[in-house]
C-alpha cells in the first residue's frame, strides 16, 4: 500500500502559470473532461498514476538543487556533479486521484551525456534548466531540448524552460535575461519559469504546475484513446510504471 500524498502535494485547482506570455495555456481551471473523469471515477478502478519527467541543462546550472529543494525541502551548498542520472519519485493527489512524477535529474557534463541520454525516452515532460546569471546556459538550452526530443514524440511532451539562481541577479539584469528566455519559450512552445533553489522562491509552485499539466495531458490523451470506455476506467494511466524498477538494473555500454 503506497502512502498518501503530503498535504502540500494535494492539487484541487489548476496552479497558475508564471507568465501568461510564455505559458502552455492560460486557463485557470482544469479541462472539463478531466474534471468529469476524476469526479466519476470508481475508487477500485484507480491505479497509481505515473508520469516521467526529465531534467536537462548545462553543468552547474542548478538542476539537482532544483529537484532537491522540492523533494527534500533543502538546499545543498556543496556542489556535486551528477554522474549519469539521479532519480526521485514525488507523489501528488490531483483532483482526488493519486498521481506521481518520476523526476530524472540528468548529468550536464559532456562526458556523461551519452549515459544520461539513454534515460530520455518515454518522457511526458521535459524541463530544460538554465542559469539566469549565465547567458551561455540559455543559449545552450535549445541544444539540450533538441537532444531530448530525439528520443520522444514532440506531440506528446510538455516543455518547460526554467531559469534558476534568480537570487543572484539584480532586477535590471533579470528583466533583460527574462525577455530573451520568454522569446525562446514562445519559439519552442515551452512554459517559462524563474525560480531560486537557494531561497525556494517559485520552486513548489513550479512543480505543482508541472504535476497538474502533466496529469491533465495524460488524462486527455487516455480519453482520446479510450473512446467508449467509462470515465472511471480512463483514470488508469500507466505511463512510465516500469522506469523506477529499471533504474537499479539498467547498465549503459556507451562512454
Amino acid at each position: 500500500m503506497l502512502p498518501p500524498a503530503k498535504n502540500d502535494r494535494i492539487i484541487s485547482h489548476l496552479p497558475k502559470c508564471f507568465s501568461p506570455r510564455a505559458a502552455l495555456h492560460t486557463e485557470d481551471v482544469f479541462h472539463p473532461d478531466v474534471k468529469a473523469a476524476c469526479r466519476d471515477h470508481r475508487e477500485d478502478a484507480v491505479s497509481f498514476n505515473v508520469a516521467k519527467v526529465i531534467v536537462v541543462g548545462d553543468v552547474s546550472v542548478g538542476k539537482t538543487c532544483l529537484v532537491s529543494r522540492f523533494c527534500r525541502g533543502a538546499f545543498d551548498r556543496n556542489y556535486k556533479a551528477t554522474i549519469g542520472v539521479d532519480f526521485q519519485m514525488e507523489r501528488f493527489e490531483v483532483l482526488g486521484v493519486p498521481f506521481s512524477l518520476q523526476l530524472w535529474d540528468t548529468a550536464g557534463q559532456e562526458r556523461f551525456k551519452c549515459i544520461a541520454s539513454t534515460y530520455y525516452r518515454g518522457a511526458q515532460a521535459i524541463i530544460v534548466v538554465f542559469d539566469l546569471s549565465t547567458a551561455s546556459s540559455l543559449v545552450h538550452a535549445r541544444q539540450w531540448l533538441e537532444d531530448a526530443m530525439r528520443e520522444n514524440d514532440p506531440s506528446s511532451v510538455l516543455l518547460f524552460l526554467v531559469g534558476t539562481k534568480k537570487d543572484l541577479s539584480s532586477s535590471e539584469e533579470l528583466a533583460d535575461v527574462e525577455q530573451e528566455a520568454i522569446r525562446l519559450s514562445e519559439e519552442i512552445r515551452a512554459e517559462y519559469w524563474a525560480v531560486s533553489a537557494k531561497s525556494g522562491h517559485g520552486v513548489r509552485d513550479f512543480f505543482l504546475r508541472v504535476a497538474a499539466l502533466t496529469f491533465e495531458a495524460n488524462v486527455l490523451s487516455e480519453l482520446e484513446k479510450g473512446g467508449s470506455r467509462s470515465a472511471g476506467d480512463i483514470i488508469k494511466i500507466t505511463s512510465g510504471k516500469d522506469d523506477e524498477r529499471k533504474l537499479a538494473k539498467r547498465k549503459s555500454d556507451c562512454c
